[in-house]
């Protein structure tokens, strides 16, 4: 029911922009009453979380799957990269396109990722490498990880090209380092 009420919900605020589409609408169109819809979700605001923590949680199972002997960040690439092969990127891209047009649920949005999935990679760091989650070495690792996905996320959605190819990539640009050698890095 959550899965179709979210791409009832992406399809109208895409086609006639979030500030004009009402809980009733989606619920009309998604064939429910509104009183539906809020058991559901307490506002329509609430319909751009469930992607977040679906991708958080699914994040975590597949961190926790990822073998020891791999390097963090190489286990965050792949751990994306099975996630990935299993989205839907066309709705993916509509989510994008609805949170990009509407700076009133932008904030909201970028909270919700860093209050669900960075506390995921900060905890995957925190056990890999021995060290409190909360600790600032794990904290920094997953705001920095969790900046290059946003941006490697943007990225493909403003210029197109293979998604998980694009996160791999500019995983592996941190996985290296700041001080590596650029012309060691993927041409992508």
């Amino acid at each position: 029911m959550i899965l179709s009420l979210e791409d009832v919900a992406l399809r109208l605020f895409e086609q006639q922009g979030f500030g004009e589409v009402t809980v009733d609408d989606i619920a009309a169109e998604a064939q429910i009453s509104p009183r539906t819809f809020y058991r559901y979700f307490p506002a329509k605001e609430d319909v751009l979380q469930v992607r977040i923590d679906r991708r958080s949680n699914a994040l975590r199972i597949a961190l926790t799957a990822r073998p020891a002997e791999e390097s963090p960040v190489q286990s965050l690439r792949i751990a994306l990269a099975e996630h990935l092969s299993a989205e839907d990127l066309v709705v993916l891209r509509r989510w994008i396109a609805v949170v990009a047009a509407t700076p009133s649920v932008l904030k909201g949005v970028i909270g919700g990722i860093q209050l669900k999935s960075q506390p995921v990679m900060a905890e995957f760091f925190g056990k890999r490498l021995g060290l409190p989650r909360e600790g600032l070495v794990p904290t920094m690792l997953a705001a920095a990880a969790g900046g290059v996905i946003q941006a490697a996320y943007t990225h493909w959605f403003v210029y197109d090209g293979d998604l998980t190819t694009i996160i791999s990539d500019s995983l592996e640009v941190l996985e290296k380092g700041i001080g590596a050698d650029p012309k060691t890095w993927s041409a992508h």
